[in-house]
């Protein structure tokens, strides 16, 4: 069975761009996915990226520019400089892991979240916002207060397995054959990895 290693950060306006097509993708060929959120921020200061912040400010403009763009084609709202961002993304991303232990299909909770920062403009580090966000997508508010210690271990672990395995941004995407695609804009290629046509 083909498997999807998907690694992405709860921070990422282009995480919010894939929207839930990374699971459809999946279950269309029948691979599992495995959500592995990640620290960008220390995912960047180890693999030799930089912040947006600290980026040179023609990149700056032309990330906004690409954000809008890229949320036209995706048909999603967006604030390119919503107002609680950059945040805490490690509360969110331990309600994602936990739900995720527990079975549940944490897609739309991602998309969710991605949401609540880029379109919504919430503060996706405080406990309501994670609250709602689960229970819109019919899981348990609770699971926002468990296990965080367990959480926080398996979100520490991710971002030693994504450097081991050479991802240096997000959303990325690495499959059982060890292709590996950077971006939301290669979901057509993940899709075309899985189908046997590249």
């Amino acid at each position: 069975m083909p498997h999807i290693d998907y690694y992405f950060a709860t921070l990422s306006p282009f995480t919010y761009l894939c929207g839930t097509r990374p699971g459809e993708i999946a279950a269309e060929h029948g691979a599992t996915i495995a959500y592995k959120p990640v620290d960008i921020m220390a995912l960047f200061n180890r693999t030799g990226g930089t912040p947006p912040k600290d980026r040179h400010p023609n990149r700056q403009e032309y990330r906004l520019q690409d954000i809008r763009r890229r949320a036209a084609v995706a048909g999603l709202p967006v604030n390119v400089k919503p107002a609680h961002w950059p945040t805490n993304g490690a509360p969110a991303s331990y309600a994602i892991i936990t739900a995720q232990k527990s079975g549940a299909d944490v897609g739309p909770l991602i998309h969710a979240i991605g949401a609540a920062c880029w379109a919504d403009e919430r503060d996706i580090a405080q406990d309501d916002v994670i609250r709602d966000c689960l229970e819109k997508c019919g899981l348990d508010p609770a699971l926002v207060d468990s296990d965080l210690m367990g959480s926080a271990d398996t979100f520490a672990a991710n971002l030693e397995d994504a450097v081991a395995k050479g991802v240096f941004g997000a959303p990325f995407f690495i499959t059982d054959k060890d292709e590996r695609l950077w971006g939301q804009d290669r979901l057509d290629d993940l899709e075309a990895c899985l189908s046997g046509k590249i």
